[in-house]
């Protein structure tokens, strides 16, 4: 008889054991979906943000570009070339440091437009 108790306990030790690890499953389960949740709205906020960083790269390109295209209008004998293009092969880690050479690049523009002096515009 002293088997039947031993055996009793021995199965509702086990059924324990078999409901605390499907508990501590579950929970593990729970866990790692709120993780993966919460990684899967960082994702999408980054690519949010990206696709708000790109469109004011091109915002900002486009007005540096009409600008340019502006100092340079009255020269006839410059073709009038089309909008600029994304560059596939540019990195996006150096956004800012391209951007921060569109300026400079602009004002020698400008100095250049100048030292044409008027004779060589032609309106």
């Amino acid at each position: 008889m002293d088997d039947g108790i031993t055996a009793a306990m021995r199965y509702k030790e086990i059924v324990g054991l078999a409901r605390a690890s499907a508990e501590n499953l579950r929970g593990w389960e729970v866990a790692r979906a709120d993780e993966l949740e919460a990684r899967l709205a960082e994702a999408h906020q980054s690519v949010a943000d990206a696709a708000e960083r790109e469109q004011r790269a091109v915002d900002r390109a486009s007005r540096w570009w009409k600008m340019a295209q502006h100092n340079v209008e009255g020269l006839t004998w410059l073709p009038d070339d089309e909008d600029p293009q994304p560059v596939p092969t540019a990195r996006p880690g150096y956004l800012e440091k391209y951007l921060e050479e569109v300026k400079p690049s602009y004002q020698e523009l400008v100095q250049a437009v100048l030292s044409l002096g008027w004779r060589a515009k032609r309106s």
